[in-house]
């Protein structure tokens, strides 16, 4: 038989126990919220583990299309539209940076293009980043060697491609991706696209004004070729 002290002192500790239980599962379900929150983030910052680069994790979108249109955004209005973002990158797969792995799941990564009846002309642009173990000229030679095995109808184009084949390693990861207009884009340099639209507004014969065209095309009168012979005898 427990006093009344006692069957009091068991009662209030009785109730912080549910107290603490009940913080408990408070927090446990704010924890899980965030994370399916984060989860389901269209757009999410992930450590990239070098210098200058960040990775954006995309949820429902195909991040070539993403990269593509705001290229082509940008080379239509010629407008400047970042202060910071030098290079937009879409990676569409990933997989360990070495020789066997890239070569194994290449040969799959590479088939919505490459394989037949898809064809096209293609380049393959490579950089490493705190990587030395991987050959530059063996990843090129390696992966064109897939990519002609999908079909001998592929065919290299290092001047106006159709396809450009991204590897970008980082560590010991690589990153892949086929793009377009990879030139027209100025290698994805959002930076050059809006100097390059520029220069080519400028460059373009159209711009000139029409007293340059008049000054180009027009004749000259016979009084100014009599004038141009007299001047010829004078010297």
């Amino acid at each position: 038989k427990f006093s009344d002290h006692e069957e009091r002192l068991s009662g209030s500790e009785r109730e912080e126990d549910e107290d603490d239980v009940e913080a408990a599962l408070k927090k446990e379900v704010g924890q899980i919220r965030a994370s399916t929150e984060q989860k389901l983030r269209r757009f999410q910052s992930v450590e990239s583990g070098a210098n200058n680069v960040v990775f954006i994790r995309t949820r429902g979108i195909e991040p070539e299309n993403l990269v593509h249109h705001i290229l082509k955004d940008i080379h239509a209005t010629k407008k400047k539209k970042t202060r910071v973002i030098l290079r937009m990158l879409p990676i569409s797969g990933t997989c360990k940076a070495f020789m066997e792995d890239m070569k194994k799941y290449t040969e799959t990564f590479f088939e919505p293009w490459f394989k037949v009846p898809n064809k096209g002309t293609f380049q393959i642009v490579y950089k490493a980043r705190n990587n030395s173990h991987v050959s530059r000229e063996e990843v090129i030679k390696e992966l064109a060697g897939i990519v002609g095995s999908l079909n001998p109808e592929n065919k290299v184009d290092l001047n106006n491609p159709q396809y450009t084949i991204v590897v970008e390693i980082i560590k010991n990861v690589c990153c892949l991706s086929v793009v377009r207009d990879y030139v027209l884009f100025r290698k994805y340099n959002l930076q050059e696209v809006v100097k390059s639209s520029k220069e080519d507004a400028q460059q373009n014969p159209s711009s000139l004004t029409e007293d340059q065209n008049l000054k180009v095309v027009k004749p000259e009168t016979e009084e100014e070729k009599s004038s141009k012979e007299v001047k010829q005898e004078n010297k």
